[in-house]
């Protein structure tokens, strides 16, 4: 299970396609601490994520949950990991420290090339943030190299997609997540854009690959898993509030950071604990097929059942975004092509990531040495 402490939704940076509402209500101690004795009932391992807006304008209040959580697991039977989403503005030394010393896992949003990520990453008087950054991915990968970034691809920069996914691996990054932005304003021309835009990426993958070099790209990564193990990926599809709890800001629960602060999708608060009624009848209004989805042949290898993506678009848990479908229609053939192609190859490198599942493993001791 993991719970993301959702600190406040007030941010340094203003992202045109940013969900988050503005709230101004900021996590106190006591709710954080809260939360920690609400996981550690669990008597498992569990993942701590600070999430915002911004967190780290609540600096101070991670740097106290993190103290709590070691000295409850240092007096129960539990285990916290900790992680970060930060928009990079206010990494520092001391954080990147802390980080160190409590073993935090830094993930940064960046969306790539300049054009790309000013278009939509501004502060509040309107001035891109590019630059500004320059300097803290230099920081971030000095200390920790395996840090991943996490872009969001709008139709307002599409045409820079495969750009910014090169520019980023230059930079150093070998952990590329890449969602797109859902609610944009796609149509018929940015959607052929986004195709030739993928047989692009297949080609960076494929080129790099044959390198011999490590590297997570998704979407392309979920989709050959998807072709390689069938069925058993559908394990990591969004659950609604089975593996993953918000915490918001005034201490209420809910199954997605999406959906907090909307009163009809909480589950509950750290005070009284999680709802289970309300909890199992979001879970299973979102396990049932769509009827629109019964017949098509993707299904099983599709996104559709992400609830809070299509709440996102269409106002409803189980209507599906129609540019989920289209996304999902262009990339699995180009995916797959590219994974026939380098299976025929016989790559060490793709045969190692994509059917060793100690590879992992195996590739962090490789890299230690």
């Amino acid at each position: 299970m993991h719970y993301t402490l959702h600190l406040t939704a007030n941010c340094n940076m203003r992202c045109r396609y940013c969900y988050v509402q503005q709230n101004p209500l900021v996590m106190t101690t006591a709710v954080a601490r809260s939360a920690i004795d609400m996981a550690a009932l669990q008597k498992k391992p569990c993942g701590i994520v600070f999430f915002g807006g911004e967190p780290l304008l609540c600096r101070d209040l991670i740097y106290e949950t993190v103290d709590y959580a070691e000295h409850i697991a240092a007096t129960q039977d539990t285990k916290f990991y900790f992680k970060i989403t930060t928009n990079g503005l206010l990494l520092d030394s001391d954080f990147l420290r802390f980080a160190d010393t409590h073993n935090i896992f830094i993930a940064l949003s960046h969306d790539g090339v300049k054009e790309a990520h000013d278009k939509n990453r501004v502060l509040p008087d309107g001035r891109g943030t590019f630059d500004l950054l320059s300097p803290k991915i230099d920081m971030l990968l000095e200390k920790r190299p395996y840090s991943p970034v996490l872009m969001t691809i709008d139709p307002s920069v599409i045409k820079r997609y495969a750009d910014s996914v090169a520019y980023l691996y230059d930079r150093g990054f070998r952990y590329l997540i890449c969602s797109l932005n859902y609610a944009g304003p796609w149509n018929e021309g940015t959607m052929r854009e986004l195709r030739s835009q993928y047989l692009k990426l297949a080609r960076f993958y494929r080129t790099h690959t044959l390198r011999e070099e490590k590297f997570y790209l998704s979407p392309f990564e979920v989709k050959l898993a998807s072709h390689i193990r069938g069925g058993d990926t559908c394990a990591e599809r969004c659950e609604l509030g089975r593996r993953q709890i918000s915490v918001g800001p005034d201490g209420r629960l809910f199954p997605c950071v999406q959906f907090v602060g909307d009163d009809a999708l909480c589950i509950g608060n750290v005070a009284n604990g999680i709802d289970e009624s309300r909890r199992d009848r979001l879970y299973h209004i979102n396990e049932a097929e769509r009827d629109t989805c019964a017949s098509c042949s993707i299904r099983k290898r599709c996104n559709h059942h992400c609830a809070c993506l299509n709440r996102q678009v269409t106002g409803s848990l189980t209507e599906v975004a129609p540019s989920l479908c289209a996304h999902e229609r262009i990339l699995l053939p180009i995916a797959d092509s590219l994974g026939e192609d380098l299976y025929r190859r016989k790559n060490e490198m793709f045969l190692q990531k994509q059917y060793n599942d100690m590879f992992p493993l195996l590739s962090l001791l490789d890299d230690r040495l």
